[in-house]
């Protein structure tokens, strides 16, 4: 995620994610101090030998991230005699040259920026390198990249609910390392989950799951389950781990979309084998097709229209 932004990174290519929040902590640009001070972070990646990009192509980006919520796309073109930006003069000798290091900044470059709350900045960064990527024809053709991710957060916070809530489901295992936080920083708590990612699509996950009900009852605690709700919903669970379980988990692979990248297709639709409409019908069975009283009598089922 530091690296690329996204859980599903696209490893065929360069355009990593730099933290810079060190080095502008207490830049004159205030938007990038302030953002740092308020406990955000500022994020840059460097767009080697674009800087004959136009403004309005950099305005075109800026539109891009705002749809993944950042507030705006700051950026630098390095020229041979200078940085070009309205934000450059904000920057001292130190502070650039500390960036150039940091960024590999070379004359031609492009760098931009987004400063915001770290999920922010990290989605719309990475959805930016993937765009870039595909937009300057960066991404080799008939390469494939492989890699698993790990260490998911066990839970996340949910402002509509006000509760913490599990990421993937509440049965997944937390990583033994950080079993002593369950209790005292649960948000730090990592699980023991895992995707696997061919070119930035994931293409199976799994998880490994809890088979001891004391840490299944302290899972539900941290996510503020009472008992009786869970015993309610999951009883049958939690007694059965009483008896004992054998550690168990599992992956399950989506095997259209690893057709699909094999394939080198562009949409999943074009290679599953009887795809819908985008009205969700059928064009093989004329699916959905209206049913006779008979049939809803004997499902016990009643139409309302």
């Amino acid at each position: 995620m530091g690296r690329y932004g996204l859980d599903k990174p696209d490893l065929r290519f360069g355009l990593e994610l730099k933290d810079v929040s060190d080095i502008v902590s207490a830049s004159q640009f205030k938007l990038f101090s302030g953002c740092v001070q308020q406990g955000g972070r500022v994020k840059a990646i460097n767009a080697k030998g674009c800087v004959y990009l136009s403004r309005k192509e950099i305005d075109d980006l800026a539109d891009f991230v705002a749809v993944y919520r950042a507030k705006g796309l700051a950026w630098i073109k390095i020229k041979e005699d200078a940085w070009q930006s309205p934000i450059a003069k904000f920057f001292s000798e130190a502070e650039k040259q500390a960036l150039s290091e940091r960024l590999c900044i070379e004359p031609g470059d492009l760098i931009f920026f987004v400063a915001d709350d770290i999920k922010v900045v990290n989605e719309a960064l990475g959805q930016l390198r993937n765009h870039l990527a595909a937009k300057l024809d960066m991404i080799p053709k008939n390469t494939f990249e492989f890699c698993w991710v790990t260490h998911f957060p066990l839970l996340e916070y949910d402002p509509e609910e006000k509760r913490n809530v599990a990421l993937h489901h509440p049965f997944t295992a937390p990583l033994s390392d950080d079993m002593d936080l369950l209790e005292k920083e649960p948000l730090a708590v990592r699980s023991r989950a895992y995707d696997v990612v061919l070119n930035g699509s994931e293409i199976g996950g799994g998880s490994i799951r809890i088979h001891d009900r004391e840490l299944q009852e302290r899972v539900f605690k941290a996510l503020n389950i009472d008992r009786k709700t869970y015993e309610n919903k999951f009883g049958f669970l939690v007694d059965a781990l009483k008896y004992g379980a054998p550690p168990h988990g599992g992956i399950a692979f989506g095997f259209d979309r690893l057709v699909m990248i094999l394939c080198n297709e562009e949409s999943i639709r074009d290679v599953i084998a009887f795809p819908k409409t985008q009205k969700a019908a059928c064009l093989l069975t004329n699916s959905p097709e209206k049913v006779t009283g008979a049939q809803l009598k004997e499902l016990s089922l009643k139409m309302r229209i």
